[in-house]
């Protein structure tokens, strides 16, 4: 794969940092306990926040925000719509296959959607 020499980086690094931060928001005040609930977590677990799931969660938004900034130079939306859609429809299979709620499959698959909306508002914007 080339990365296009007219990749917006700065949108890619913005449209990353506020998906994470949305992400924070998303499963902590706003669904967090319904999320943990459905999961099979204890409110301990909820508590402590593994330093590898946040790295990895870090360098999925990245990676997401890359295929969105290089869609974004060939003129291909459609594209990182089914990118974002695909991301969201396996996080929420393998909810089910964890056993999760609907509702926690729900707000994981949903937070995809959200962090790839984000990312192509970033591209939009800078």
């Amino acid at each position: 794969m080339t990365i296009p020499e007219t990749l917006n980086w700065l949108a890619v690094i913005v449209g990353t940092a506020v998906a994470f931060g949305a992400g924070w928001l998303w499963y902590g005040p706003l669904f967090g306990r319904v999320w943990a609930s459905g999961s099979g977590m204890s409110e301990a677990d909820r508590d402590s926040i593994p330093m590898l799931a946040m790295v990895l969660q870090l360098a999925g938004l990245f990676l997401l925000a890359l295929v969105i900034g290089v869609t974004a130079t060939t003129e291909a939306l459609g594209t990182a719509l089914l990118a974002i859609l695909a991301v969201a429809v396996l996080l929420m299979s393998a909810g089910a296959f964890m056993r999760k709620s609907t509702a926690a499959m729900l707000i994981d698959g949903f937070y995809a959607i959200l962090a790839g909306v984000v990312m192509i508002a970033a591209q939009g914007i800078f």
